[in-house]
């Protein structure tokens, strides 16, 4: 296995039409997967995800580095996968759901 997916579904956002983005992925044999324009439904999961993430981590916080800006997602990460039941899967964590405890998860 060489540690990259299959291939990864992205939006039409101007970070996922980049050149640079399409020569990564075509390097190391990833597929990119684009939603339609303007279709936010057909990828709904992820979508959800960034609404959350934008709301409660990057709308709360003031970034006062780039090591301040990491410390801080990686903090709600954590509290996303290991402490919040999500209803969607039943309302276990994510860690909880694969097995893992939060200490074996990834840093």
């Amino acid at each position: 296995m060489s540690g990259y997916p299959k291939s990864i579904r992205v939006d039409q956002g101007p970070e996922f039409i980049s050149k640079d983005l399409d020569m990564w992925a075509y390097a190391r044999g990833v597929e990119l997967d684009f939603s339609r324009p303007g279709k936010p439904t057909d990828n709904a999961f992820i979508e959800s995800l960034n609404g959350k993430f934008r709301t409660e981590c990057l709308n709360a916080h003031w970034f006062l580095s780039l090591s301040d800006a990491r410390r801080k997602c990686e903090l709600w990460r954590r509290d996303y996968n290991d402490v919040r039941p999500h209803s969607a899967l039943g309302y276990p964590t994510p860690s909880a759901l694969l097995g893992r405890s939060p200490a074996t998860s990834p840093p």
